[in-house]
């Protein structure tokens, strides 16, 4: 008996979580490609140059109005702080790297136990089906020689009804002969005493 789709199922099912976890490491290491690459831009870049400013006339001169100020130009980020963001990305996804490889190998680990588990309860499976078997065909036997047994018993038992009804007419008849003797025996000693007898009344006359 194979549990192999079980096994497939369970190794698609490793993928897809392995491949989900690394979702944040493909994360990381995109954001750090992508800062890398702004920050080689910024540095390409030629420095723009001042282009100063022409004196005006103090009658020509526009003189500020009160209140305003200028908006200070966007500066992008600095060096410093690129490489820094790019070293914290990196040792984030080093980190879920990290622990990517240990949940993978504790999941290898389980996954292996649940094989060898499978393999032995196969065994034992195949094992208790063979003995099951084996059962089923000794209990069909006894079954059979149950009911040669009692065939025979109720042979034996129809044979010793016969028996005894043949004994029971063997000694009715029995006694009636030796009824039927006895009564011929009666008979002719009763015959021989009266010859007997008139034997004797005739040799007394005579």
């Amino acid at each position: 008996m194979s549990n192999w789709r079980e096994e497939y199922y369970t190794a698609l099912g490793v993928r897809d979580e392995r491949e989900k976890a690394n979702e944040s490491l493909y994360d990381a290491y995109t954001r750090l490609a992508d800062r890398t690459s702004k920050l080689e831009t910024a540095n390409s870049l030629p420095p723009t140059p001042t282009i100063p400013n022409p004196p005006q006339s103090p009658s020509t001169a526009t003189p500020k109005k009160l209140g305003r100020r200028d908006t200070p130009p966007i500066q992008p980020p600095s060096v410093p702080d690129a490489l820094a963001a790019a070293r914290k990305d990196l040792a984030e996804a080093q980190r879920s790297r990290t622990e990517l490889l240990v949940r993978l190998k504790r999941t290898t680990e389980d996954l292996e136990n649940a094989k060898k588990k499978a393999t032995v309860d196969n065994k034992k499976i195949l094992d208790l089906s063979v003995e099951r078997t084996q059962l089923q065909q000794r209990l069909r036997d006894r079954d059979e020689e149950l009911r040669g047994k009692a065939k025979l018993l109720d042979d034996v038992q129809d044979e010793l009804v016969s028996l005894n009804l043949q004994f029971n007419m063997s000694e009715d008849r029995a006694k009636k002969l030796e009824k039927e003797n006895k009564e011929l025996i009666d008979r002719w000693m009763a015959r021989m005493g009266l010859e007997a007898e008139a034997m004797n009344k005739a040799s007394k006359f005579s």
